[in-house]
């Protein structure tokens, strides 16, 4: 198993919101735990299979659009500022890990507020299973606010950065 497998399959249980899968073979063995507590344990089993997936990953998004309201529940007071962050597109973590904001401790960040970037930039790495993944804008635009802190764990889906398309 290389590299880029073992990428893809953390990617996927990160997007099947499964909460631990295990999986041995001749000469590995690998535990991936998501530490996610709305998913049970009927999708740990689920996860091994190949079209119940899709299903699953369907349903991810209904877990995540309450969480949005949370996060945006304490905003009315501030609806200005809300009504500002609308215009923005968010940059959102692709899998579990833990957000650094440079490539190595005595490197710069990749990025800072006021930051322009163009779409395959590198905009920060997230180190998951000891393997460091370069996250790259998908937009080009003008990086607005960071919403993570360096060296704090991250989810899947989790907002990274704030972007000005225009």
């Amino acid at each position: 198993m290389d590299i880029k497998e073992i990428q893809s399959l953390i990617k996927f249980v990160a997007k099947s919101g499964a909460s631990e899968v295990k999986l041995e073979m001749e000469d590995i063995k690998i535990t991936i735990r998501t530490g996610s507590t709305s998913s049970g344990s009927p999708e740990t089993t689920i996860v091994q299979q190949i079209p119940v997936p899709q299903a699953t990953t369907a349903a991810a998004p209904a877990p995540q659009a309450p969480a949005a309201q949370e996060a945006s529940a304490p905003a009315p007071a501030d609806s200005k500022k809300a009504d500002d962050d609308s215009k923005y597109i968010t940059i959102k973590s692709p899998i579990i890990g833990t957000f650094y904001r440079k490539p190595s401790p005595d490197k710069p960040p990749f990025v800072e507020v006021g930051t322009s970037i163009s779409k395959g930039d590198v905009l920060c790495v997230i180190e998951a299973m000891k393997l460091f993944n370069d996250i790259e804008s998908e937009v080009s635009g003008k990086i607005v606010k960071i919403l993570v802190d360096d060296s704090s764990p991250v989810e899947f889906d989790q907002p990274l950065f704030l972007v000005d398309p225009s």
